[in-house]
């Protein structure tokens, strides 16, 4: 009997582990988040043309360690080579970034409204790029753990503005 219940508990255990692949993707939120935010970045190219800086708004961000924000900001630096910040519309605005003649942004903003997490690796993303009210995006994206890394399964502008 104890053969037997030590077996069936080897047996719930290795499939349980063969399921995981090793991998969480809540360990992976810096990276994950990084792809998801350059896919939604790549979209409609005429929102960043003259950026000045690319502000991503992380208030939502609750999941992420201060480090994995600061990997985030400079990814987007080194990539674009313009200001990175993390910002609201709000802090934006106060912070003179916000045209209220033109009503435009001197850079863009990057959100992430939300986040659900599927089952089998796989997460699915809302978010937009905003330019001004004339000049902004949804996009929905889809990332999936395959081949040992996590890439954009799907990506697709969800409203135009």
């Amino acid at each position: 009997m104890k053969i037997k219940w030590i077996l069936t508990l080897f047996i719930i255990t290795f499939l349980l582990t063969a399921c995981n692949n090793g991998e969480n993707s809540k360990d992976h939120l810096g990276e994950i988040y990084t792809i998801v935010l350059n896919s939604i970045m790549e979209k409609d190219p005429a929102l960043s043309r003259d950026m000045e800086f690319i502000a991503i708004d992380m208030s939502n961000f609750e999941e992420l360690n201060n480090e994995q924000k600061r990997e985030i900001l400079n990814f987007f630096k080194e990539k674009y080579k313009v200001i990175t910040m993390d910002a609201t519309f709000g802090e934006l605005e106060e912070k003179g970034y916000y045209n209220p003649i033109t009503m435009t942004l001197d850079g863009v903003l990057l959100r992430i409204e939300k986040v659900d997490f599927k089952f089998n690796h796989t997460i699915l993303f809302e978010g937009s790029k905003f330019r001004s009210g004339k000049g902004a995006i949804g996009v929905e994206c889809i990332v999936h753990y395959k081949d040992g890394e996590w890439q954009i399964k799907e990506s697709k502008e969800i409203w135009i503005s």
